[in-house]
């Protein structure tokens, strides 16, 4: 049997399927949620969207076999220059003429921002095992929560500058993920835990409103809606009204794929905000027309890929593999806990695909080379793997 052989055989292939299957969900519920979008060449905006997921998975097909099946160890060393690239590429999207702040490269558009955390999960991978080796002061605690805190700090302020409070948020639990799995003594946790509170309302009064003043305003338009415990039909107030309201109503079964107004589809009249309905709001779809079996099915499926995730990482055979595994839990439940949370007014809308289901381009080849990564960390754990290959 090939060493090659033997990595294909040997890969976890619970994590492979649910992950294709997340994609191909998302395929027909792209289809419904971009109906209302104009295509090319008389094709309905549905059509045209879901073909394009196709292509995107299809891309990151090769892109994710490629990352599993070569060993991690060898990618982690693309992590500094494509973080030191994501940096560049978000500075220059500061000045796009773009209200999501994409760049386009040829026929290719995307958001530098999700590039960025990317690499800084691979990143801080790298040099938190890598630095010890020069000298063990690089592996005292202190200096490596001070490197975990720089290496997300800065393209968080960077993105909240840009406006993206939701992509800038996802920085967070990567943060937090990272320190606990890179073995920071709980006196420190604690300590930072403490800082990090006092902190809270210094960055939410003089330091948001200085650099974003809509991330603010979207926090107090929440709050007001906890403290009054109704949401208001008003202009500012228009999408969390009726996304809500769509997942409220839905029943157990929902409306079914496609529902049209005589089934008394909220999507369908365009009261979900139907210009992003495929990406940032494609919760509130689903859950309309597949009701909470629907819905439940989708989270049951997420929470199945992180579990994967988090069995792959105790089975991992160095500090890099874990927090590389570690790193892509944090991302993905921030993009899920956001994108499901801001649907059901659990948390301020923020705008903030949902992964592998939403259309989101080139997040969704990010996120396959991401899960490449982590099958990589399961492939390559046994040093008999490694000695073969």
């Amino acid at each position: 049997m090939t060493p090659l052989f033997r990595k294909i055989l040997g890969m976890n292939w619970v994590l492979v399927l649910t992950m294709y299957g997340l994609l191909v969900f998302g395929v027909f519920a792209i289809e419904s949620a971009a109906r209302h979008l104009p295509g090319p060449d008389g094709m309905s905006g549905g059509e045209f969207f879901a073909g394009r997921h196709k292509m995107w998975m299809g891309l990151g097909t090769i892109v994710y076999f490629a990352s599993a099946l070569i060993d991690y160890r060898w990618v982690r060393w693309l992590g500094v220059p494509m973080y030191v690239i994501g940096l560049a590429l978000t500075l220059k999207a500061m000045g796009a003429d773009d209200e999501i702040h994409r760049l386009q490269f040829g026929p290719i558009s995307f958001q530098p921002a999700q590039v960025a955390i990317a690499a800084g999960i691979i990143a801080i991978a790298t040099l938190a095992q890598d630095l010890p080796k020069i000298h063990r002061f690089f592996g005292e605690p202190f200096f490596r929560v001070l490197l975990i805190a720089t290496l997300t700090g800065i393209p968080f302020l960077l993105v909240v500058k840009l406006g993206d409070m939701g992509s800038a948020l996802v920085w967070v639990p990567v943060a937090i993920v990272a320190i606990l799995v890179s073995g920071i003594p709980w006196r420190y946790l604690i300590f930072l835990t403490g800082i990090a509170v006092g902190m809270t309302p210094i960055a939410y009064f003089i330091v948001l409103p200085s650099i974003s003043e809509r991330g603010t305003e979207r926090i107090e338009m929440y709050l007001e809606s906890v403290d009054t415990g109704v949401v208001e039909k008003t202009d500012k107030n228009w999408a969390p009204y009726w996304v809500s309201t769509a997942v409220g109503k839905a029943g157990w079964k929902g409306l079914g794929w496609g529902a049209t107004d005589e089934r008394g589809s909220l999507h369908d009249k365009k009261y979900i905000p139907w210009k992003t309905a495929h990406n940032d709001y494609i919760f509130a779809v689903i859950a309309e027309e597949q009701g909470f079996r629907g819905a439940l099915l989708l989270v049951t499926a997420f929470a199945l890929l992180l579990i994967q995730c988090l069995f792959i990482a105790f089975y991992s055979r160095d500090l890099a593999g874990r927090i590389i595994v570690g790193g892509v839990v944090g991302l993905f439940f921030a993009h899920m806990f956001e994108s499901i949370g801001m649907c059901i007014l659990l948390t301020p809308i923020t705008g903030i695909p949902l992964p592998l289901v939403s259309y989101s381009g080139t997040f969704v080849v990010i996120c396959m080379f991401l899960l490449g990564l982590v099958q990589s960390v399961w492939v390559h754990r046994s040093k008999y793997i490694e000695v073969e290959a």
